[in-house]
Formats: structure tokens, C-alpha cells, sequence
């Protein structure tokens, strides 16, 4: 029955960005990002087994709404925006129990003091 099919909303970060943005609107769409796919990344962190379909399907959300956030962050021209996005990653991936990533991402952050806020809530990322 197609009555009771629900069609999906399209996903913040499967909307094309369709003229250029400035590094304002860049960072408050990473921010939204991040904040849309907190879901997904709690769910992958929690789960022990990442087999099941319902998992397979957060991770692939988390995944594409981490690829389109990198993506975005890496044009923003201003330093510190740049590396306040950087921060709000790290957090998604945290939450997504990827520490890998999230120290990859830590590693590129340049500003002094944002690093050392995250380092302040992360230990572990400063080791390694």
C-alpha cells in the first residue's frame, strides 16, 4: 500500500549548496550538520553490534553528514570559524566512538585556544 508510505525529508546535508556562502553560513551549516546527525553518532557509539541493518543505516547517515561537513569546513577561509567547525566534527565523531578520526581533526585545528578547550574535554586526543 502506497497510502501509508512516508517519504523521507531530504537530509540538511544532501542539499546542494547551490551558490557560494560565506564562512558565516558555512560554519552554521556545519553546525546544523553536526546537530542533525548527533542521532545517528550516539546510536553507532552505543551499539556493540554493527551488523544490523538498522545500524548499517545510521552509520551510512553519520557517515555522508561527516563527508559533507569536512567538505564544507575545508572552504571556509577564516581560521578561527574554520577550526570552531573543526571542533563541532570532533564532537560528532566522538559521539560515533571514532577516535581516529576525531584525532585526525584535532591535528588540524590551529587555533591555540580552541585546541586547548578540546583537549580540556578530551584528554585522549592530546596523545597520540
Amino acid at each position: 500500500m502506497q497510502w501509508f508510505k512516508k517519504e523521507r525529508a531530504p537530509e540538511i546535508w544532501d542539499e546542494p549548496i547551490e551558490e557560494p556562502i560565506g564562512d558565516i553560513e558555512a560554519a552554521h551549516k556545519i553546525r546544523e550538520i553536526c546537530r542533525s546527525a548527533a542521532s545517528s553518532a550516539e546510536k553507532i557509539g552505543a551499539a556493540a553490534d554493527r551488523s544490523g541493518e538498522k545500524i548499517k543505516a545510521e552509520v551510512e547517515r553519520y557517515e555522508r553528514a561527516v563527508k559533507a561537513a569536512m567538505e564544507i569546513a575545508m572552504k571556509v577561509s577564516d581560521g578561527l570559524l574554520r577550526d570552531a567547525a573543526v571542533r563541532q566534527i570532533i564532537e560528532l565523531c566522538l559521539k560515533a566512538g571514532h577516535s581516529k578520526t576525531a584525532q585526525t581533526l584535532f591535528r588540524a585545528i590551529q587555533s591555540k585556544s580552541i585546541s586547548q578547550e578540546v583537549l580540556k574535554e578530551h584528554p585522549s586526543l592530546g596523545g597520540g
